[in-house]
């Protein structure tokens, strides 16, 4: 039977439920092969690099396998680093939301061992550690092992290049002959057989093979962005570019809906399609946005296969893909009938790993770009302007309004009259001509003597005035208007003045509150 969902792989429905909560729509394809085996009990070999969703090929049979009453380690994890360590065991703890009395701890060098002597008395079932910090609690007999059934290496190869193979051994030696051992691993060195051939029994190998990048006209670029910020990111790109049919890539089903919920508050045309939406219900979003009704498509990589629209102009990555081989399917939507095609991607913290991961395996670079600053935006929309007179003069049929700027120009100059309907016609469709626009992402105002810059997300086009701000102030937290410095309103955003001492109460109590029913949404100005 082929695999397409997470029900059919034999999971618990704790597990399941969790996944639904996650918003994860489709096994992938190291997850498909490993988790019905792992269940079975058997020994793996799994060839798979970084960005295969391989955590959770291990996480959930390992999870599924955890008797919680007992409380001593029964599955135990080795990772080349600290920062891996921390990232599986965070990604365990999300699939295991529904399943209480699991816990999952994290061991290594750096953090004070006393900690971890304490966590480990108080009962844990799933270990997760480097092999040197591992080995430091056997040899001081903080780590019970006598109930592990499971023990995993992921990333042998980076363990085996870090000088870790004695210490692996030496751990393997430690634990019951008659658990399960599983050793995932992107490249097979004769080491790496060996260690599988002298601590396994009669592995079944999987091996995870993409697909080759067959679009060489896509330029590919990223960001790297912080995860709150991502959202304004975007909007100052789809409105730098005016890039035309764009689809936007989410991880998650919840990912899509939420997005597609704020780009329609901001005002831009967009609407999304996963796979809890009916199939009708994702043809009618499609004939949208072949028709250009839509210009932003935000889609979670199940529901946007099979997506054929040839004048995709820009593939974002919102989210990057849990597996390097979306990666080459999603920009696979842009640069289609022989035109050149833009991708970009959001990075975000350890994430840059990832994108080093994608770069070899594309064998191409992907080249880092600035977040385009608001005098950008600003520059590039009177551009857009300035080229839609043009085209209008090109265009001719003016007679009408000829005349009428003829009678005008009695009384005042040709330019005066251009620059006063260029104001008018600017202003009505919001388009900034300030040079000297403050930037909450390069904020550089200076405060009075005594007082901090409060940032937040609320302004002009969210039907908020000065006054509104300001009452919240005063009359939700009490802090007297005379106490409040500048305040500097614009479009989407506003500065507010608070006293230093005042600062952390006032943006603690203003994240509680709502303006013209929008979440606030605030925080120390030079902390963006």
């Amino acid at each position: 039977m082929e695999i397409f969902t997470f029900d059919q792989l034999g999971l618990k429905n704790e597990i399941l439920k969790a996944i639904d909560d996650l918003g994860f729509e489709e096994p992938t394809p190291i997850q498909k092969a490993a988790i019905p085996d792992m269940l079975k009990g058997k020994d793996l070999v799994g060839q798979a690099q970084t960005g295969t969703g391989k955590t959770a090929a291990f996480g959930m049979p390992i999870l599924q396998s955890i008797a919680p009453d007992v409380r001593n380690p029964q599955a135990l994890i080795m990772t080349p680093t600290r920062e891996l360590a921390m990232q599986v065991a965070d990604e365990i703890r999300k699939f295991s939301k529904y399943m209480h009395g699991i816990k999952t701890l994290a061991i290594y060098g750096g953090q004070p061992i006393e900690r971890q002597i304490k966590a480990l008395k108080a009962g844990v079932q799933i270990v997760v550690g480097t092999p040197g910090r591992i080995l430091d609690h056997i040899r001081r007999r903080t780590i019970k092992l006598q109930d592990i059934r499971i023990v995993v290496l992921d990333e042998a190869d980076q363990m085996l290049d870090m000088g870790f193979l004695e210490d692996m051994e030496s751990i393997l030696k430690e634990v019951p002959e008659d658990r399960q051992t599983v050793l995932f691993s992107a490249t097979m060195p004769k080491e790496i057989e060996e260690l599988a051939k002298n601590y396994q029994k009669k592995p079944k190998k999987i091996k995870v093979v993409h697909e080759e990048l067959t679009v060489p006209l896509i330029e590919q670029y990223y960001y790297e962005v912080r995860e709150k910020d991502k959202l304004e990111v975007l909007c100052r790109i789809l409105d730098m570019e005016k890039p035309g049919l764009s689809v936007i890539f989410c991880r998650t089903k919840k990912g899509v809906d939420e997005l597609v919920e704020s780009l329609q508050s901001r005002g831009y045309f967009a609407e999304g399609i996963h796979g809890d939406l009916k199939q009708s219900q994702r043809d009618r979003v499609m004939k949208k946005f072949r028709e250009g009704t839509i210009e932003l498509l935000v889609a979670t990589d199940v529901a946007a296969r099979g997506i054929d629209v040839d004048n995709v102009s820009l593939v974002i990555n919102y989210d990057i893909p849990e597996d390097i081989e979306y990666y080459v399917h999603r920009i696979g939507r842009t640069g289609r009938a022989g035109k050149a095609g833009v991708s970009y991607t959001f990075v975000t913290g350890r994430q840059i790993n990832l994108l080093k991961s994608i770069e070899r395996f594309i064998k191409a670079k992907i080249k880092r770009k600035k977040v385009p600053t608001l005098n950008d935006i600003a520059e590039r929309q009177r551009e857009i302007f300035a080229d839609r007179i043009i085209k209008t003069i090109q265009e001719g049929h003016l007679t009408h309004y000829i005349s009428m700027v003829e009678r005008l120009t009695e009384e005042y100059s040709s330019i005066d009259i251009a620059a006063a309907l260029a104001k008018l016609l600017m202003e009505r469709e919001k388009i900034n001509l300030a040079e000297d626009a403050v930037d909450p992402f390069e904020d550089t105002g200076a405060s009075e003597a005594g007082m901090v810059r409060v940032f937040m997300n609320i302004g002009k086009r969210d039907r908020v005035r000065i006054g509104d701000i300001l009452g919240a102030i005063t009359n939700e937290i009490g802090l007297p208007g005379s106490s409040v410095g500048a305040i500097d309103m614009f479009d989407k955003y506003t500065f507010v003045e608070i006293p230093k001492e005042e600062a952390a109460r006032v943006i603690k109590k203003m994240n509680k509150i709502r303006i013209k029913g929008k979440k606030v949404n605030a925080e120390p100005a030079n902390g963006r």
